[in-house]
């Protein structure tokens, strides 16, 4: 565990870059390989869009970066937060307490509150607008989303106490999760199952992104699953019933389009989607 704290306390930019990248890779082939869905679309095209979004989210990571970095350090220097109050205990637990209140601070609780307060659903909408559900869905955020997600991320520094080696191990899990759980793969039905007790599984997330409500206000989250199941947001529905997208914004040039994308959170609310 100590070489682990000593990687992720000092992991390269290029290191995470390639993580991010060789996650894209690898979920691209497999869901090419074995396929939940075979979706009739210019998947290049559809890719273009989302990496775009990528991109300027970790731009904006970047140039907001020192202040997560000084977050993390205060709360380390001046013993605040709740990874700081805590008793010796051992490594590994503390680094599972700090896993899961920064996933719930910084990804459940944001995520669950961009569907119910309608500013903010203005951003987050853009993501949910994605028809055709893969890999590269995973970072479909706009720019104005990545920013309320920083904040929120901070928040969960701060609250938490997370030192900075944490704050990245948990980004690292959280690329590699959400570009699992949006993959068009098809996983054994029990497996997936079994796993959503745990984590985020691939079909659980599908449920999210289901055109309608009650299902898109539902399993919000990000890395672990325990939180809907808690505090009740978990749901299922058989995958032959999925239609992705959301059913303000269902037509091509509204969904399809990276200049519409930017556009819609300034644009006339819609009023089908009630949260």
């Amino acid at each position: 565990m100590n070489e682990v704290i000593a990687y992720f306390s000092t992991i390269p930019s290029a290191h995470r870059s390639l993580i991010l990248v060789g996650g894209i890779t690898f979920f691209w082939i497999i869901e090419n390989t074995f396929p939940l869905f075979q979706m009739q679309y210019k998947k290049w095209h559809h890719a273009g869009i989302n990496f775009f979004l990528t991109l300027t989210t970790i731009i904006i990571n970047f140039l907001l970066a020192f202040i997560l970095i000084k977050t993390a350090s205060w709360t380390t220097e001046n013993h605040f937060g709740i990874l700081q109050w805590l008793p010796e205990i051992p490594i590994l637990l503390y680094t599972l307490i700090g896993l899961l209140l920064l996933d719930l601070i910084g990804a459940y609780l944001p995520h669950y509150i961009q569907h119910k307060i309608k500013f903010l659903w203005r951003f987050h909408i853009v993501h949910h607008t994605d028809t055709w559900i893969d890999t590269t869905t995973a970072n479909r955020h706009h720019p104005g989303e990545s920013v309320i997600r920083f904040v929120f991320t901070t928040l969960g520094v701060l609250i938490v106490g997370t030192p900075m080696w944490m704050v990245f191990l948990y980004q690292t899990l959280s690329v590699v999760a959400t570009q699992f759980n949006h993959a068009n793969i098809s996983l054994p039905n029990k497996l997936d199952i079994f796993l959503s007790y745990f984590i985020v599984s691939p079909n659980m997330h599908k449920v999210h992104h289901h055109y309608v409500v009650p299902y898109t206000d539902s399993n919000y989250g990000n890395i672990f699953s325990v939180w809907d199941r808690l505090f009740g947001t978990f749901t299922t529905l058989s995958k032959d019933k999925l239609i992705y997208g959301v059913d303000t914004h269902m037509l091509p040039e509204e969904n399809n389009k990276l200049k519409n994308l930017l556009k819609i959170p300034f644009q006339k609310s819609r009023s089908i989607k009630n949260s």
